[in-house]
């Protein structure tokens, strides 16, 4: 059978009328619709799309409104009958035409009255007429600054089975000062909703202004903390205007890439995690709403409740869709194998509060971030506890509850570079994600593929209603140890009961029968084997009356379901188990086995096959092989190992790489580390991905396929193992790897040149160009303690980010002894200070594993014999690092952050000037516009530019990094070096620097090719490992690398710093552009 690149039906779900059996209407020519063969009206349906696609004419008057009723008699929502006609690209669309708008919504479909393109009811989302369940990972771009990785996430988070993505946007890099909005290079919004719309992913945008995300003031634009005198995330007048200019830019760039204009954007959350009272916050949420409501945007507005705390369902700033956030495991990783329970009111509570609209999490956990300090656990340990196990219990819990719009935070972390963190995370962003900060694929991924999968070859799923539980007496299993929740599809009657244990904590294996009602009555299942076992912390979906395919059936199935659905024009069914334990499966099988497979046993009555699977299966086997259809079966690791890429439709279909849109056709392939993408043309496939080892290929597709490639290149099948595969469609073959991976080796790091980074202790060093600190106001409500009524806070003069400079002048007596200093700089900060050129002392700020929380520091600096000069002018030099500033919590305005010198008092007399100095220009004119506001602070160092590629280091002093400071000093240096890369294309090769693993007193901050991609604290830790990506690292070229050593006490230290691989990996996405600017003397002298 030829392939067609628009594919089957069989996943396809459309409004449809499922009792009056109402076929699609067909091809539109001449502004005409013509009905299909009678023959088929019982078991197709109604697809809809856009006006440019459907050719009808816009129509008025009577003649329209009885055409659209009878349209609409034929859009009841329900997930598909498996049909064979499926056409993109005549799909009706009533999103135009007020009269069946009206129809929708008197049919229980709900809209926000500005489009039809984005619906829902009770169930889902209903997308340009389809229903969707809308399965999504979170991923902020402005953690991957490098534009052309992102297709690379997107194609990682695609193979997942997933169909959307979570998006925040960043205030702070985007607005980074009055008036200025700047939407290029990595704060770019178009390129990733082109990648998407090239992946087939939707994307729910979460602009803020407010976003959390462990990020320095939760996202709000520095400038603002100081700028604006009114409360933030409230209805000031101040405020209101201070992110007008922001929003705007936001709805400008995403307007065109909305779901109505062929782009990716269905929907756009307003703020984040907010309560509703007291009036201001709502009435901020008015205003916020009012904006987008005055634009072009069309789609709906969502909200994100931080707990069951019923905000933004109803009065003053309630939105469209409603959602609730839930981390039932915490933020804490040191004890990973403890599990808390899971949430067992999800339904209920939706129920009780919202049971008009689908359930909504926007966000779910993922994994946890981790904190600083030597017991934080880090992210290795994150990655347990919320790994493939927490996965399987708890995203299928969620599911149980009926939510079918699920995203989970974070599918990719990324890194805080710069100074993107709040100062409760350190640089890394990992996450413990599914996809690690370097974008390898973890531990986690294939049960998250195997769940997505699943919900992509389960339409029926897509529309269900909870009936109830064990607990209920609704579901009856033989143990009570078991918890089994039933949701019935109400149109096509297919059940999924899910399983978990009673406890969901327990290790302990458990084993239970289940009863059951389907369309061949009711009965305990399984039937042959001893029961259904859920093997310590592990959840399970048992189908019935399940479809698969054009016309196949699975009347029961304890066995997990990976694939199911049409390839080549046969029914395809790929169930896998435990090998410890059995599991059972009834199906209709129709034509005449050619292949069947070992370690089964089959009996058959009134024409349904039970199949039993016994322990010990490893590896893939093929149960059932006819002309008709393929049934596969394998143990649950191989199933991880397989991908089922999609076959898009042509590019003149819009939404042609979108799954249920422009495509409903896939293809099955194992073994390789990743798949990226798969297309047919005439009789070739073409396979494009990644492999990280040699490995056997397994595919099953089309049977017109007669050739295969992979990234290019033609492969021979082996064609005995592909005859214990299948008679037909399948290929199996031998991918080898070049042999150009195994050359890689790291460069080593020699060669360091050396440059004293702090000439402002130095005699005679001026601050006559720094900024004068003489504000004695301020609107940043955390007032000074003490000191002259000056306010020394760094945002107020410009200065948010990173390390800030203070130099206070005062005359000295021999009665002067003392200097008393409180110094904010958030959790984990330090801060070091000098008199003249004598090193005083370092206060240190503090946490521990997010206890024990130090942000300030209020100490007394007594100057040593010999320090001062008498009757002459002094000079106190402060050195402090700015973590980033708080994110909202209990106190209002706690973003705020009054980072700086809090209080200062000599034991006797006054000080006379103090200067302040951040980053060269503060955040309104600083130098590098493609780095952005936040990777340089104010170290001499950067403020000359040393950390940029290209400058001149030929005078410096040869010193190794592992020497530190010389004399064992207390101060700041420079340490600068370069190495040669040299990958070939076709190469992804993640890397990493890697400090030493020790205690020392020093901080260091890491450049590479000008970019801060990581903050060292080896007082603290736990991060001494920092990831950075090509892009940032040229592959073929010379690459510098920086270190700003800040040793914290005259003592030496010893740093070392060597770069790793991590993999090395044959694919990639290629064409990794980098954009490195190099040092320019503009500005920098």
């Amino acid at each position: 059978m030829r392939s067609k690149k628009t594919g089957d039906t069989s996943n396809m779900t459309l409004l449809q009328d499922s009792e009056r059996g109402i076929n699609a209407l067909g091809s539109a020519k001449k502004g005409k619709a013509a009905l299909e063969d009678p023959k088929l009206l019982q078991s197709d349906m109604l697809p809809l799309s856009s006006p440019a696609s459907s050719g009808f004419p816009k129509r008025r008057g009577l003649s329209w409104v009885l055409f659209a009723i009878l349209s609409v008699l034929c859009v009841l929502v329900s997930p598909v009958r498996r049909s064979n006609i499926f056409s993109p690209a005549s799909h009706l669309d009533f999103s135009r035409e007020e009269p069946v708008a009206d129809m929708l919504a008197g049919m229980g479909f709900t809209g926000n009255g500005r489009t039809n393109d984005v619906l829902w009811d009770k169930y889902s989302l209903i997308i340009k007429g389809q229903r969707v369940f809308i399965h999504s990972g979170e991923f902020h771009t402005f953690r991957l600054p490098v534009p052309g990785l992102w297709l690379d996430i997107l194609q990682k988070v695609k193979a997942a089975g997933f169909n959307a993505i979570s998006v925040y946007s960043h205030m702070v890099l985007i607005n980074p000062s009055p008036g200025v909005v700047d939407f290029n290079d990595y704060r770019a919004l178009e390129p990733l909703y082109e990648a998407a719309k090239q992946t087939g992913i939707w994307i729910v945008l979460r602009p803020g202004p407010y976003i959390n995300a462990e990020t320095t003031a939760g996202g709000i634009a520095h400038w603002i903390t100081s700028e604006v005198a009114g409360e933030l995330r409230t209805n000031a007048t101040d405020w209101h205007a201070a992110w007008q200019d922001y929003v705007q830019g936001v709805i400008t760039e995403t307007a065109p890439y909305q779901v109505t204009k062929g782009g990716p954007v269905i929907a756009i959350q307003i703020d984040n995690e907010y309560s509703q009272e007291p009036a201001t916050h709502a009435e901020y949420f008015r205003e916020l709403e009012t904006v987008y409501l005055n634009s072009s945007i069309v789609v709906p507005l969502t909200a994100n409740d931080p707990g069951e705390e019923r905000a933004w369902i109803n009065g003053t700033g309630a939105v469209n869709i409603y959602g609730m956030d839930s981390y039932p495991q915490g933020f804490d990783c040191s004890n990973p194998e403890v599990w808390s329970p899971v949430v067992t009111n999800y339904y209920s509570y939706h129920d009780s509060v919202d049971p008009g609209q689908p359930w909504y999490f926007p966000e779910f956990q993922g994994g946890s971030f981790d904190a600083w300090g030597p017991t934080a656990p880090g992210y290795d340990q994150c990655r347990i506890l919320t790994g493939a196990n927490f996965e399987n219990v708890f995203n299928l819990n969620l599911w149980a509850s009926n939510a079918k719009l699920i995203n989970y935070y974070m599918l990719y972390g990324g890194t805080s570079w710069g100074a993107l963190p709040f100062p409760g995370v350190y640089t890394s962003y990992d996450y413990g994600s599914a996809i690690a900060e370097n974008r390898e694929l973890t531990v986690k991924y294939p049960e998250l593929k195997r769940q997505g999968l699943f919900l992509r070859s389960s339409p029926d799923f897509y529309k269900t209603d909870w009936v109830g539980n064990s607990t209920g007496g609704i579901v009856s299993v033989s143990n009570p140890a078991a918890f089994v929740t039933l949701l019935r599809n109400p149109d096509s009657v297919a059940s999924f009961y899910i399983a978990r244990q009673g406890n969901s904590t327990t290790t302990d294996v458990t084993t239970f029968k289940l009863n059951v009602s389907t369309s061949a009555g009711n009965f305990v299942i399984p039937r042959s084997t001893s029961g259904i076992t859920l093997g310590g912390r592990q959840s399970k979906i048992i189908v019935t009356d399940y479809s698969f395919g054009s016309s196949s059936k699975v009347l029961y199935s304890t066995a997990q379901v990976l694939f199911a659905g049409q390839i080549g024009g046969r029914d395809v069914l790929f169930l896998y188990g435990d090998p410890t334990s059995e599991s059972e499966a009834a199906l209709t099988l129709s034509g005449t086995p050619r292949i069947q497979g070992a370690g089964v046993s089959s009996v058959s009555s009134n024409g349904v096959t039970t199949v039993t699977f016994l322990p010990g299966i490893q590896g893939l086997i093929t149960i059932w092989d006819s002309s008709e259809q393929l049934v596969l079966y394998s143990d649950t690791d191989t199933a991880g190992t397989f991908w089922s890429p999609e076959i898009p439709a042509n590019d003149s279909v819009e939404f042609a790489n979108y799954w249920q849109f422009g495509t409903n056709s896939s293809i099955l392939v194992g073994g390789p580390y990743l798949v990226r993408n798969a297309t047919i043309t005439g009789s070739t496939l073409a396979l494009r991905g990644d492999l990280n080892d040699s490995v056997q290929l397994t595919v099953i597709a089309p049977d017109d396929v007669k050739t295969v490639t992979w990234n290019g290149i033609p492969i021979s099948a082996d064609v005995a193992a592909v005859s214990n595969l299948t008679a037909q469609g399948g290929f199996v073959a031998q991918l080898k790897l070049s042999s150009t991976v195994l050359g890689f080796a790291p460069p080593a790091l020699t060669g360091w040149k050396y440059a004293d980074s702090l000439p402002e202790i130095r005699s005679g060093f001026s601050d006559a160009n720094w900024t004068l600190a003489n504000h004695t106001t301020t609107n940043i409500p955390f007032k000074p303690y003490y000191g002259d009524g000056r306010v020394l806070y760094g945002c107020d003069y410009g200065y948010c980010e990173n390390i800030v400079l203070w130099r206070g002048h005062f005359n000295a007596t021999e009665n002067t002894q003392i200097v008393n200093l409180s110094i904010n700089g958030g959790e984990a900060f330090a801060t070091t200070v000098w008199v003249n050129d004598v090193f005083l002392n370092t206060s240190y700020g503090n946490s521990t594993n997010n206890r024990n929380i130090l942000e300030e520091t209020d100490d007394k600096f007594h100057f040593p014999l010999g320090s001062l000069l008498y009757g002459r002018e002094n000079v106190i030099t402060i050195l402090q690092d700015n973590m980033g500033l708080n994110e909202s919590g209990s106190i209002i305005d706690e973003e705020r952050s009054p980072r700086g010198v809090r209080g200062f008092m000599l034991n006797t007399g006054d000080f006379g000037e103090w200067k302040v100095q951040g980053k060269v220009g503060g955040y309104t004119n600083y130098l590098d516009k493609v780095r952005g506001v936040l990777n340089e602070g104010g170290l001499y160092g950067e403020r000359m530019g040393w950390h940029l590629p290209g400058f001149d280091t030929s005078s410096w002093a040869l010193r190794d990094l592992s020497e530190g400071l010389p004399n064992a000093a207390a101060g700041v240096g420079f340490f600068v070096t370069t190495f040669n890369l040299s990958i070939p294309d076709g190469f992804d090769v993640p890397m990493s620097f890697m400090f030493d693993d020790t205690s020392q007193p020093y901080r260091s901050q890491l450049y590479v090719n000008g970019w801060m991609m990581g903050k060292r604290v080896s007082n603290l830790g736990p991060q001494y490992q920092f990831p950075v990506q090509q892009g940032i690292l040229d592959y073929n070229g010379i690459n510098t690398v920086a270190v700003a050593l800040w040793a914290m006490e005259p003592k030496a230290v010893t740093p070392t710093l060597q770069l790793t691989i991590e993999g090395v990996y044959e694919g990639g996405v290629g064409g990794i552009e980098t954009n490195n600017p190099p040092w320019s003397p503009k500005g920098r002298q």
